[in-house]
């Protein structure tokens, strides 16, 4: 199964492998503008989004970052529970971390994956704020309006 986390840990590591090597195509996808703000990546965001919400969470100092590996920090799990209802302590997995960089293939950058980035889609989708599109096989994620403006409250480049 592609949606295995087992699989998802080594599709990233051979695009980061490609990349150190100089392999990487010049021309970034998607050229679709819904795919590229906001999609699903496995079971978290990704996109635009996606990546801005990863660089408000280390400017807040939600989560602090040394290349791949991200570490939630107290404060971090504070505001999971207090804006988002989200336990991070109930986020623990055996075999897949609660933090983690995943490359973006648009932005070639790093969105948050994870227990806690499914976790925080998981809320968003349970909030209202985003759905997938309906359409068989997209992967796109739309944003309501109120999901947009609280969004932007929680994770936009101000924050």
């Amino acid at each position: 199964r592609l949606s295995d986390p087992d699989v998802a840990d080594v599709l990233e590591g051979l695009q980061g492998i490609a990349a150190r090597a100089g392999h990487m195509r010049v021309r970034t996808g998607p050229k679709d503008p819904a795919l590229r703000r906001a999609r699903i990546c496995y079971d978290h965001l990704a996109g635009d989004l996606g990546v801005q919400m990863l660089d408000s969470m280390k400017r807040q100092k939600l989560v602090r970052q040394s290349k791949q590996a991200i570490e939630l920090t107290g404060e971090g799990k504070r505001f999971m529970a207090e804006e988002l209802q989200i336990d991070a302590d109930a986020l623990t997995h055996p075999r897949r971390p609660v933090c983690k960089a995943c490359l973006d293939w648009s932005e070639r950058r790093h969105h948050l994956a994870g227990t806690l980035g499914a976790a925080m889609m998981d809320r968003f989708t349970e909030l209202k704020w985003a759905a997938r599109d309906p359409a068989p096989g997209s992967r796109v994620v739309n944003f309501s309006r109120n999901g947009e403006k609280r969004f932007a409250a929680l994770f936009g480049p101000d924050q």
